[in-house]
């Protein structure tokens, strides 16, 4: 390995989310009609939040998009039908009962606990967000977004967006949730296999309002940013909080999320160290290589600030040497992506490896036509 680039620790998947896949599929019945290829943009999708449904209520808003031009007038029952039968077709049988036990486990919870600060459960932009990032998602222009975000590392950007009351709040909840779980006895699951402390936001009560936090505030910004990686077709979400000190967790390993886009903000509160660093973006054969030196880069976290990377943004955490360190994180998710990543073979648009794989042939071909003569 030349001395310009780094050797990078081995990588692991950071958590244990659902990938849509068709094979090994159990038997369903496949809707004669097929999803249109491109969506109606002019469509506006119907609220599906107070339904009981398999999957997130934001994944049947994306996909009706998609629907055939003469169901789009269908009652929303008919909709949901059409929409469950084709996720359903790429969900195996085991999945399937996972997710129907994990739906009974969510509303156990939602059952029995009580909220402490209910204000959080649906969104107040005014009020959770900094005004310099109200005002550049109201003016929904590049420009405007491009003027509070900064992009001290390619592919990391940073920029101001929760007010300190709502860290107050969420760090409030968050305690009072751990409160009710310690006095219960109930057995929680954790956010994802490599944190063993933190909460899954979503499991209880708060998956309607990050989803509309990835509806109407990340998906905007990814579509500018990150359009190459699904960023405009963000669909669903793994929301959660970690917690870093001395007595929760300290550090977190080299690794990747099972996300195409990552939100992470710190909610506070005082803490030394616990530094985000990042080296590059990879594909999965890529995962385990070196890292240049342009990838090589450190975050200090600050209470309010966010940092938004694509999942596959290689990074870990560094040792919380002191205080008690909370975050927010949001696993934004694109099932057209994904779906669309499994028949690709290039992925140089965003790994970092490949595009110099694909310079390095450039360069070969050019240099062997001169050569040539030709």
């Amino acid at each position: 390995m030349s001395g310009d680039r780094r050797e990078s620790p081995p990588v692991t998947a950071g958590g244990n989310g659902v990938v849509l896949q068709d094979k090994k599929t159990a038997p369903v019945m496949v809707p004669s009609q097929r999803l249109r290829l491109h969506p109606n943009k002019d469509h506006m999708p119907e609220s599906y939040e107070d339904l009981q449904l398999d999957f997130s209520p934001s994944v049947f808003r994306s996909l009706e998009k998609y629907l055939p031009p003469n169901m789009l007038s269908d009652s929303r029952e008919e909709k949901v039908k059409f929409m469950r039968d084709i996720l359903l077709k790429y969900l195996p049988h085991g999945e399937r009962t996972r997710a129907q036990k994990h739906g009974e486990y969510r509303q156990k919870i939602i059952s029995h606990y009580k909220p402490l600060k209910r204000e959080l459960y649906s969104m107040h932009p005014v009020t959770f967000f900094v005004p310099s990032f109200m005002k550049a998602i109201n003016d929904n222009t590049e420009e405007s977004l491009r003027s509070i975000i900064s992009e001290p590392s390619p592919g990391v950007l940073t920029f101001e967006m929760l007010q300190p009351r709502f860290c107050e709040l969420l760090v409030a909840e968050v305690e009072n949730f751990e409160a009710w779980v310690n006095d219960t006895k109930f057995r929680v699951m954790r956010p994802n296999t490599m944190n063993k402390y933190g909460a899954v936001l979503d499991d209880f009560g708060l998956e309607t309002m990050l989803d509309k936090l990835m509806d109407g505030f990340i998906r905007p910004i990814s579509k500018v940013f990150f359009r190459e990686v699904g960023g405009a077709t963000l669909d669903s979400h793994h929301g959660f909080v970690v917690e870093y000190g001395k007595d929760w967790d300290v550090d977190l390993g080299f690794h990747v999320d099972d996300s195409e886009v990552t939100l992470n903000v710190c909610l506070g509160k005082q803490f030394s160290g616990g530094e985000l660093f990042f080296r590059g973006t990879r594909c999965d054969k890529h995962v385990n290589t070196g890292s240049q030196p342009e990838e090589i880069f450190d975050y200090s976290h600050v209470p309010g600030g966010a940092v938004l990377h694509l999942g596959r943004h290689r990074h870990g955490v560094r040792a919380t040497t002191s205080g008690h360190r909370i975050n927010l994180l949001l696993w934004c998710r694109s099932s057209v992506f994904r779906e669309i990543r499994k028949y690709q073979k290039d992925f140089s648009s965003w790994c970092g490896e490949c595009a110099r794989e694909k310079k390095g042939r450039q360069r070969a071909f050019i240099a062997a036509t001169k050569s040539a003569g030709w």
